[in-house]
């Protein structure tokens, strides 16, 4: 199989550390694809290539928040192999592995090594992108919110940890029922094995994006409640359309912080610092959310994880909130 003989690229639409994702088009049937290429030449890519795939093929199809993964293309070379999902996790994990070392070893460049992921095509781009474009509207924002917890709930079930919660990680489709959002990017995510809970179940490695970082993630011992935090800072700069300035692209980020001189630093690390720290929210406008709004940020938000709401609490409460709601609209 030749990647080039399915599918059409039309573009680059983003690029980043790991990878590269390109609109495509499916030659036979004309339905546009995301394709997403990462470059698995350091053992470091290839443990994302990985953990994006054991992710989205375990949960195909089941979620309409979810990113849909359409097909894994393993390249080596001219050489493309699909990794089927009925290989057992040991086989594909030596196969991309084997088939990785084998394109570091040689120096033809054409021996080189790429995963190709093919999803489904989300029109609307990145949520960031998506919100700052638009005047704020609250309705929007609840239908956001209640979608992503519905997600981050399902994941949850499915022992799954994200990770890396951020609005730029957060894909739009639209649908005739209005905007639909869709969790992407799961080269950092981690299934937990067995029956455990997954709020139980620690993890070590400190990962994810600093502005979405719970406290506990920055000390190097947290659980899937880590996932909530990071949605609580979505969400609080979602309604008060609160962005930053990535140091590293300069581009314009939904995020919450706190100011210290002319520093800012994120939410989670100034916890860490105080952990007595009252949140300021609102921190712009009173009026910009109702009391029973302001009382679940905190709640997913606070320092310590055990007091933390989990993801089946968020996905009930989440549906209670007057935020958004068309009687609420004056």
């Amino acid at each position: 199989m030749a990647a080039e003989a399915k599918y059409s690229i039309v573009r680059e639409v983003g690029r980043g550390s790991y990878g590269v994702v390109y609109e495509a088009v499916v030659r036979q049937t004309r339905n546009k694809v995301a394709v997403k290429r990462m470059h698995c030449n350091v053992p470091e890519n290839v443990e994302l290539a990985l953990q994006e795939f054991w992710a989205l093929q375990s949960v195909q199809s089941q979620h309409e928040n979810v990113i849909q993964l359409e097909e894994c293309v393993l390249q080596s070379g001219q050489v493309f192999q699909p990794i089927s999902r009925q290989y057992r996790k040991s086989d594909s994990h030596l196969l991309l592995i084997e088939t990785c070392l084998k394109g570091r070893r040689c120096m033809d460049p054409k021996s080189a090594c790429f995963v190709w992921f093919v999803m489904e095509f989300c029109d609307g781009g990145n949520m960031n992108d998506f919100l700052l474009s638009r005047t704020p509207d609250s309705q929007l924002n609840n239908s956001f919110m209640q979608q992503l917890s519905s997600a981050v709930a399902f994941l949850h079930r499915n022992q799954i940890v994200h990770r890396d919660l951020k609005s730029d990680n957060i894909l739009i489709s639209h649908s005739p029922g209005g905007p639909l959002v869709k969790v992407a990017d799961f080269g950092l995510s981690k299934i937990c094995q067995g029956k455990v809970n997954v709020n139980q179940h620690c993890f070590s490695s400190a990962c994810g994006s600093n502005f979405y970082m719970a406290p506990e993630v920055w000390e190097g011992r947290y659980t899937a409640k880590a996932d909530i935090f990071a949605l609580g800072i979505i969400f609080w700069a979602m309604v008060e359309r609160i962005t930053f300035r990535d140091g590293d692209s300069e581009k314009e980020l939904l995020g919450t912080y706190i100011c210290q001189g002319k520093q800012l630093i994120p939410v989670g690390e100034a916890l860490l610092e105080n952990p007595n720290m009252e949140l300021q929210i609102p921190l712009k406008n009173k009026k910009s959310m109702p009391d029973d709004l302001c009382r679940l940020l905190h709640d997913m938000l606070t320092f310590n994880p055990k007091e933390r709401l989990d993801a089946f609490q968020l996905e009930i409460r989440i549906r209670r909130i007057s935020y958004g709601k068309k009687r609420q609209r004056s």
